[in-house]
């Protein structure tokens, strides 16, 4: 691949997405639901405290689409992207099968796949990171380490707030109370 296919390349991934990510973020603060919407939302998936992670996932996917449309700082929003969708994968997909029409993970594995690719292409020419003279890391090394990135903080934070049982129906005919409280006397 010649170096302006590879440009090229990092410009339609970019392109591509960068605003996909910005539209999902925004949807989740100015959506129907709005951040109330979302906060509801995350604390239905066991995600605690929801307030934070509402407005942590929507700030980090806006940041992360604005950072990769204009190809600046590259891996780091690749990392960033890594990991919402490693966290997106681990709990609201988890367990629905591969096909997203299912409520599935394929979704959450192109866009991490695509963030990727991202990273080890680099950002190429047409990027915040050139017109700045920065030359970022890219290649191989460059996208396994932001998928370690990614993964790891996802990691972390599924260990430090990932709740899902707190939110689960009792079994009927089950509760917390002894068989003897509830025994006429």
């Amino acid at each position: 691949m010649s170096v302006g296919e590879k440009d090229f390349a990092s410009l339609i991934l970019r392109a591509a997405l960068g605003p996909m990510l910005v539209a999902h973020g925004s949807n989740k603060v100015f959506g129907s639901g709005g951040l109330e919407g979302t906060t509801r939302w995350f604390d239905s998936l066991g995600l605690q405290p929801a307030h934070v992670h509402a407005r942590m996932a929507a700030a980090t996917e806006i940041t992360s689409g604005v950072l990769l449309t204009l190809g600046a700082a590259n891996p780091l929003p690749s990392a960033a992207v890594i990991g919402l969708m490693t966290t997106a994968a681990a709990t609201d997909h988890r367990g629905k099968g591969f096909f997203i029409f299912k409520g599935g993970w394929e979704y959450t594995a192109v866009v991490a796949a695509a963030a990727t690719a991202l990273a080890g292409l680099g950002n190429g020419r047409w990027s915040v990171d050139r017109l700045l003279r920065r030359n970022p890391r890219s290649g191989v090394g460059t996208a396994l380490g932001a998928v370690v990135f990614g993964v790891a903080t996802s990691a972390a934070l599924l260990a430090a707030s990932y709740r899902p049982d707190r939110n689960e129906p009792e079994p009927e005919g089950e509760s917390e109370t002894e068989e003897t409280d509830s025994a006429p006397t």
